[in-house]
């Protein structure tokens, strides 16, 4: 009896002591998991603040189809844009008030050694426009130019109707009137019946004039119906033709930053990408022609 009871006594304690070992055992997963917890990658920064540009009315489609889709991709951005024109744009731009100025325009040599750099974004084909109904289709630069000084003075003299001609232009300073009358050899020789602040506003003056002739920017000019642009020594004014040099007036589209100046991260971001090969097809589809491969 008594070797009965120490049997079951050895057997229990021998059971009790094998309980306890398990319930101190941790298990591979529980050690896992607190593991990968603490090696997780935190995610990256986003891009934000904002990027104030200002200047050149006949950029707008431009630098509004590479703003939208920028805010796209970075939505903690905001890219404003100014449109007072090429002048107004390279001041503001030289004091620091917005980050990046657009002009019309090549940067003059007082105005590069004045601290400005000047990066071309594209070109573009300054258009000579007449009223729809006009019957004029083709003017040679030499003929454009006479107009705009009043040596040519009626439509009959270049195989239009009789009538007067009314020039039209822009205001001094604009980036679109410099390269015109660079071009065209009539720099301080104008004689302008109206002097317009815009791009838009020299369009809708010659689609309200049947005797009127302008210029503007070709991103502009393109699907109106309400002008007409003539073709210039025969060649028109087509993305194509301002690419291959043939069409005889057009100027660059510019980015001016302040030389050896850093930029804000956003507006650096922006800038890199309006001039690389990926807002190529914007530029194109907004009427410019991109020079970036």
């Amino acid at each position: 009896m008594k070797k009965t009871l120490a049997l079951i006594l050895t057997l229990a304690l021998s059971l009790a002591a094998l309980t306890g070992c398990g319930s101190k055992t941790e298990t591979p997963a529980d050690t896992n998991t607190d593991s990968s917890a603490q090696t997780e990658t935190p995610a990256e920064t986003a891009l934000s603040g904002s990027v104030s540009t200002n200047g050149s009315t006949s950029m707008e489609k431009v630098i509004g189809a590479l703003s939208e889709q920028f805010m796209t991709d970075n939505s903690g951005v905001t890219v404003t844009y100014d449109p007072t024109g090429s002048g107004a744009g390279i001041e503001a731009a030289s004091n620091g008030s917005a980050d990046i100025g657009l002009a019309s325009r090549a940067l003059k040599d007082e105005e590069k050694a004045g601290g400005l750099t000047e990066t071309i974004v594209a070109l573009d084909g300054i258009a000579v426009i007449v009223n729809a109904d006009s019957k004029v289709e083709n003017l040679t630069v030499e003929q454009i130019g006479k107009i705009f000084t009043g040596e040519i003075t009626d439509w009959s003299e270049v195989g239009g109707d009789a009538g007067t001609i009314s020039c039209i232009g822009r205001e001094a300073g604009s980036g679109t009137r410099d390269g015109f009358e660079s071009i065209t050899g009539t720099k301080d020789a104008c004689k302008l019946d109206q002097e317009l602040t815009s791009t838009g506003g020299v369009i809708e003056a010659v689609a309200g004039n049947p005797n009127a002739i302008g210029y503007a920017s070709l991103s502009a000019v393109e699907g109106k119906n309400t002008v007409k642009a003539v073709t210039v020594g025969g060649v028109a004014c087509t993305e194509e033709t301002v690419l291959n040099g043939s069409y005889a007036i057009q100027r660059p589209f510019v980015l001016v930053t302040k030389t050896g100046e850093t930029l804000s991260p956003a507006a650096q971001a922006f800038f890199d990408y309006a001039t690389s090969s990926a807002a190529s097809q914007l530029i194109k589809a907004a009427g410019a022609v991109p020079v970036a491969k």
